[in-house]
């Protein structure tokens, strides 16, 4: 019997290119892997370009993508690539990764305004008597590093917890892990979840740190994500009730609300990501997916506008990637993408409208340009097509025939 395994990289917003329609959503010229590249004077992607990385950002832009000469690529094997446009109605993580999945958002998202208060006094006044919560620091949208240092202390002084939004459809709470404790955040969170509801917001994240004083605070791997679910079934779903495995890496299980997940294994930083799915990837059984966000290249890198951290970030993905074509077995295949892009070079910190790149390679893979796709859905159509599942209601799969 023919095994059949998958694995998809999800390079969190790493997009090719503007999109379409980029300048309905303020985002006309945005272009992170171009900028980045062309900001840093190249970028040493030997592997990525060997796979077709350069060949789709340039289909997707219309320009050649400033990386400079490349040393050797160790990764050799047959691929295809190309780009995607999104057909959701945001630019969020959660409308990337549930399009992908076969699920796109077809309505808007709520979204809290940027400037202090954020929050409305009546939903502030619900999570506080329900939580018993003195209170709460912040009120407004900020980097959640920034507003740790900001406000850590007085956190711990107060017993407040430290509340704040970002360009995302997102209610996030910070709190010290030892003084007021991992399991009361969780707790708030999920009072907090229950009241952001009518306002239609797609996370509340618990965001917990370490720390004494100002410049010593740390966030900590403890982060977890409550979401709504996707709007239909996706993908996973699909996979899962055929009696497959899902295994998520990093945050994939709290985007899809743990919809569709078999196993979630915690990982935060793109080495223990890295390392993790290795591992998951080299001892998954037949009929398995790994699902892997590699969440630094949004939240540390694109976020706080850190173009040089991106590039290096790139870059170390990149050197990994001979790990995993090595470990391969002769019908795995393994898909390569983005959910949105986050345009460091770019005006603000918001996440930018772009095209993503979509890769696919294996040992049997035939090598071929699949063009500019017309929803990310069609990835997860073609994953849908190599496990032999029932086709979903959006997409076209790009599997050989």
């Amino acid at each position: 019997m023919t095994t059949r395994r998958a694995v998809i990289l999800m390079l969190d917003s790493v997009g090719i290119g503007g999109a379409e329609d980029a300048d309905q959503f303020g985002d006309a010229g945005a272009d992170t892997l171009g900028h980045i590249a062309q900001q840093c004077g190249g970028l040493k992607i030997p592997n990525l370009v060997s796979l077709g990385l350069a060949k789709a950002a340039k289909a997707s832009t219309g320009r050649p993508l400033p990386i400079g000469m490349q040393p050797p690529a160790q990764v050799q094997l047959p691929s295809k690539y190309g780009f995607m446009r999104e057909l959701s109605r945001g630019k969020d993580t959660s409308s990337g990764h549930w399009e992908m999945a076969g699920a796109p958002v077809n309505f808007e998202w709520g979204y809290f305004p940027p400037h202090e208060p954020s929050f409305p006094a009546e939903l502030i006044q619900k999570i506080c008597a329900e939580a018993h919560l003195p209170g709460i620091l912040g009120n407004k949208a900020a980097s959640g590093t920034v507003i740790i240092e900001e406000l850590g202390e007085a956190h711990i002084q107060t017993g407040k917890p430290i509340c704040y939004t970002s360009a995302d459809s997102v209610f996030q709470i910070a709190a010290h892990e030892t003084y007021f404790g991992l399991e009361r955040l969780y707790e708030v969170c999920e009072i907090a979840f229950k009241h952001v509801k009518p306002y239609h917001i797609a996370r509340v994240i618990a965001r917990p740190f370490t720390g004494e004083h100002k410049g010593e605070f740390t966030r900590t791997q403890n982060r977890h994500d409550y979401s709504v679910k996707p709007p239909q079934s996706t993908v996973l779903d699909a996979l899962k009730n055929a009696g497959g495995q899902v295994i998520s890496v990093g945050k994939i299980a709290d985007i899809f609300a743990n919809q569709g997940i078999t196993k979630s294994v915690k990982a935060s930083g793109l080495k223990e990501l890295w390392d993790v799915t290795l591992y998951e990837a080299q001892h998954a059984p037949d009929f398995s997916l790994v699902f892997t966000n590699f969440v630094d290249f949004d939240m540390v890198y694109g976020h706080r506008r850190d173009v040089t951290g991106y590039a290096k970030g790139l870059e170390y993905f990149d050197s990994r990637l001979p790990e995993l074509a090595a470990q391969l077995q002769e019908n795995d295949v393994v898909f390569i993408t983005a959910d949105h892009g986050c345009d460091p070079t770019y005006t603000g910190t918001d996440h930018t409208r772009e095209h993503v790149p979509v890769l696919m390679f294996g040992k049997h893979v035939t090598p071929q340009f699949i063009g500019g796709r017309d929803t990310y859905a069609d990835l997860g159509q073609t994953i849908a097509d190599y496990f032999h599942l029932p086709p979903l209601q959006v997409g076209k799969s790009f599997l050989d025939k």
